[in-house]
C-alpha cells in the first residue's frame, strides 16, 4: 500500500477542471466541490488504457461482467442478494434523484428530505413539479446532527409521497445507525412513502467501528419501497466518467423509473462502465490506503478547528467533507472572507443551512495544510 502516492500534488490548473476553473488566475486553493485531487487507482487507469487501445467507442450496454461484480459486492458487503434485473444504470446520482421525483407520486406532491443536505436534493423536486418539504436535522449535546422524528411527523401530509435520504450524509459526515434507518423506514411505511436513498459515499467510512447499512436491506417490505443510488465516482475519484446505478427491487417502481428515463436520461458511456468494473473489482488495496490517508487529513482539519477561535466542526464519520460551523464569525459572508484569505469553500446556504461552510479535505496533505494555515492566519487577525 506504500506504493500509492496521495502526497504528490497534481497540477489541475487549465485542465478544464470544474473545481479549479472557478478560481482561475486567483491565488485561491479550491476545497469546495466533492472532487478529490488524487489520481484514479492504477487498475482503473490501466483498464481505461486497454479499452482505449481497442480504438472503437460505440454505443454500449452494461457489461455482464460488471453486473456480476456489483451483485457480488452487494452480497459480500451487505448480505444483500439482488437480481440482475434490479440494477438500472445511470449517468449520475443526480439523474437518479430527478428520476425518482418524476416517477413517484403525482405533480404537486410533497417530497421530504433532511437538511442541511447536498444542494440537488433541494432543487430536484421543483424541477419535477413536486413541492419540497425540508425537515431540519437536530443537534445533540455532542454537536452531532440527529434525525428528529417529531419534526418529521409534524411535517408529513397526505400528499407526501417521496422521502429523499442521504446516507452517509452530505454535508455533515454522519453515518446513520440501524436505529436511525429503522425509524425512517417505519415512518415511510406508515405514511406510504417511497424512499430514494443516495448512498454514493458508502465506501468512504472513516470511523472503522461503524458500518454502512443500505436502508433497503432492513426488510423485504422496505426494499419494495426503496430506490437505492450508488456509484464508484466519489470513492475512486472518477466522477467525470459518469457511471452510477439505481437498485430497485420492486418491479412496478422500477418500470415507472425506467419509463421516465426515456428521452430524459442519457446512457452511461463505455469508459464509465470500464472504470466502474475495475474500481469495484481490483482496487481494494488502493481503497484501504485512501481511507488511511483521509483519516489523517480529517485529523488535521479537526485539530486546526480545536486550536482556532471562531470555528466549530462535528466529527466526520464518513466522506471527505468537513461541515464547519462559522456562525460565530463577525462577517457578512464567511465564504467570501475565506476566499479573500485564499481558500475556496462551499457556502452552507446552498445546503439549506446559512452559517456553515463545507470543506473538502480530499487532497494532498501539503495542499490541505497550506489552506488550513491560510484560514487560521485570517482568523487570528480577526477581532472575535
Amino acid at each position: 500500500m506504500d506504493a500509492f502516492d496521495f502526497d504528490t500534488p497534481i497540477n489541475r490548473e487549465r485542465t478544464a477542471s470544474l473545481k479549479w476553473e472557478r478560481y482561475r488566475g486567483r491565488d485561491i486553493i479550491p476545497l469546495w466541490v466533492a472532487d478529490m485531487d488524487f489520481k484514479a487507482p492504477p487498475p482503473v487507469i490501466n483498464a481505461l488504457q486497454k479499452r482505449l487501445d481497442h480504438g472503437v467507442f460505440g454505443y454500449t450496454v452494461p457489461p455482464d461482467s460488471l453486473v456480476e461484480v456489483v451483485l457480488e459486492m452487494l452480497k459480500v458487503k451487505y448480505a444483500w442478494e439482488v437480481e440482475p434485473t434490479s440494477l438500472v444504470w445511470l449517468p449520475g446520482v443526480v439523474s437518479g434523484l430527478n428520476l425518482a421525483c418524476r416517477s413517484v407520486g403525482d405533480i404537486g406532491d410533497d417530497v421530504m428530505t433532511l437538511t442541511p443536505v447536498y444542494p440537488p436534493f433541494l432543487a430536484v423536486p421543483g424541477l419535477s413539479g413536486r413541492k419540497l418539504s425540508p425537515v431540519r436535522l437536530a443537534r445533540d449535546e455532542r454537536q452531532y446532527w440527529q434525525i428528529d422524528m417529531d419534526r418529521l411527523t409534524h411535517a408529513v401530509i397526505r400528499q407526501t409521497s417521496l422521502f429523499l435520504l442521504c446516507n452517509p450524509h452530505n454535508p455533515t459526515g454522519r453515518i446513520f445507525s440501524r436505529r436511525d434507518l429503522t425509524d425512517i423506514a417505519m415512518f415511510c411505511e406508515q405514511n406510504d412513502m417511497v424512499i430514494c436513498s443516495d448512498e454514493i459515499h458508502c465506501d468512504l467510512l472513516l470511523d472503522q467501528d461503524k458500518a454502512h447499512i443500505p436502508i433497503a436491506t432492513l426488510s423485504p417490505e422496505i426494499a419494495r419501497r426503496t430506490i437505492t443510488l450508488m456509484a464508484p465516482s466519489k470513492t475512486y475519484n472518477i466522477p467525470g466518467l459518469s457511471c452510477s446505478l439505481a437498485i430497485i427491487e420492486n418491479h412496478d417502481l422500477r418500470s415507472r423509473f425506467k419509463q421516465c428515463m426515456k428521452g430524459f436520461s442519457p446512457d452511461v458511456n463505455l469508459l464509465g462502465y470500464v472504470a466502474a468494473k475495475a474500481a469495484y473489482r481490483d482496487c481494494s488495496q488502493w481503497h484501504t490506503a485512501l481511507i488511511d490517508y483521509l483519516v489523517g487529513n480529517r485529523a488535521l482539519v479537526e485539530d486546526m478547528v480545536r486550536t482556532t477561535s471562531g470555528l466549530e466542526v462535528n466529527h466526520v464519520e464518513a466522506t471527505y467533507l468537513a461541515w464547519l460551523d462559522v456562525r460565530g464569525l463577525p462577517v457578512e459572508s464567511s465564504a467570501l472572507f475565506f476566499e479573500d484569505a485564499g481558500v475556496g469553500l462551499s457556502d452552507g446556504k446552498d445546503f439549506g443551512e446559512p452559517g456553515y461552510l463545507r470543506l473538502n479535505f480530499g487532497c494532498p496533505r501539503s495542499t490541505l495544510a497550506r489552506a488550513l494555515d491560510r484560514m487560521a492566519t485570517a482568523l487570528e487577525s480577526m477581532p472575535l
